[in-house]
């Protein structure tokens, strides 16, 4: 039996989309405020310690413990190969030298005459952050990383598994209830990011793994096939972080529930954008959930005026996200079919506004969201 959910997933067909890219530990962020970067450009990055290994040298070569640093070849701070000498005796007239090698590649962190051990350190370990989605970088958080903001297409799905991945998105079923199975899945969707309708299939998964597809959307998936891709049971807990070669996101619930109208149709829009999706998922305290992401590349693809409930028009509600109305409600008064050029010399569409206090004010299309509906599928 099909269980769908109803928590109130955001679905948006234009927004300003806001996403905080984070170091685990303070290291380099490589933009600067007002930078645009492209979704696999890395915009932070720092070096993670590397793991340590204790050699005890008193025992390999049997020697007392406070005479350690007499027999090593490596001060602290030297860097050191794997299986280079890491310490010897002198032996008997040079000869019969014990010898103890380094187990790893990386240096000599400590040499302690208490125990009779040297700590070596393994190369640190490089973490790198990307921007994940095309947009222009707002926000610098010291040497933590930076805030990406991005215009377009945003919607949450109930669940998802694999982490944040790329890709050009594509409809490969022909409507909202059509299941998505392995013959579908064709070598020319190597790294797209495929949209499929009702439910997908633990073959038409592997399929999609096997031909390098990016990532999956579609309505539901049986919770059978799910314990099957991942190899035990999913508890309560936090996705993403499943390495299986491949994201997916549900859009509805588990079982097979047809991709709400609006979700698919939106999809089908943006057919053939690039396209970032994640599938982690909390379900707990501090929910998170999986998403998609299709920033507008060009002007031609600016359609800020339409979310769920339909297109932008006359009394449609909305908020300002730009400065120096950044927040006020208002009400779409006008809606000039004519370009209308900017300081900045250039051409957009533009809307009439009148704000909650009755001030009537101009803005560019881009600088506005519709106060959205929520969805429940």
């Amino acid at each position: 039996m099909a269980h769908a959910y109803t928590p109130g997933l955001k679905v948006s067909k234009g927004m300003t989309i806001r996403k905080e890219r984070r170091l685990p530990l303070e290291g380099e962020v490589l933009v600067g405020v007002g930078d645009n970067v492209r979704a696999d450009e890395v915009v932070a990055k720092a070096d993670l310690p590397g793991n340590v290994q204790l050699v005890n040298i008193a025992n390999l070569l049997s020697v007392p413990a406070n005479d350690v640093d007499e027999y090593t070849t490596k001060k602290v701070g030297e860097g050191i190969e794997k299986d280079e000498i890491l310490a010897e005796t002198k032996g008997i007239f040079g000869l019969f030298k014990s010898q103890a090698r380094s187990p790893i590649s990386g240096t000599v962190e400590n040499i302690s005459n208490v125990t009779g051990q040297v700590i070596l350190r393994e190369p640190p370990i490089p973490v790198e952050v990307r921007a994940y989605v095309d947009g222009s970088v707002t926000d610098i958080a010291g040497n933590d990383g930076v805030t990406v903001e991005a215009y377009g297409t945003y919607i949450q799905g109930i669940f998802g598994i694999g982490g944040e991945t790329l890709g050009t998105l594509e409809v490969v079923v022909s409507s909202p209830d059509a299941p998505l199975t392995s013959d579908l899945i064709q070598p020319e969707h190597r790294d797209k990011i495929l949209v499929g309708g009702s439910i997908v299939s633990h073959d038409a998964i592997q399929a999609a793994i096997r031909g390098g597809v990016r990532g999956l959307i579609v309505g539901g998936i049986d919770d059978k096939d799910l314990r099957e891709l991942l190899g035990y049971e999913l508890g309560v807990a936090i996705t993403g972080s499943e390495d299986i070669g491949i994201t997916l996101v549900v859009t509805e619930g588990f079982g097979k529930i047809r991709m709400a109208d609006r979700t698919f149709d939106l999809l089908k829009e943006r057919q053939g954008l690039k396209t970032s999706i994640n599938g982690t998922t909390q379900i707990r305290a501090g929910v998170v959930r999986p998403e998609i992401v299709v920033p507008f590349e060009s002007s031609e693809h600016l359609i800020e005026d339409a979310v769920i409930a339909g297109k932008l028009e006359i009394d449609t509600p909305i908020r300002v996200i730009r400065e120096p109305y950044f927040g006020n409600l208002g009400r779409v008064t006008a809606l000039p079919v004519e370009l209308q050029q900017l300081e900045t010399g250039a051409k957009v569409r533009i809307l009439e506004i009148e704000l909650e206090d009755g001030a009537h004010i101009t803005l560019p299309r881009a600088n506005v969201e519709i106060i959205e509906e929520t969805q429940s599928t």
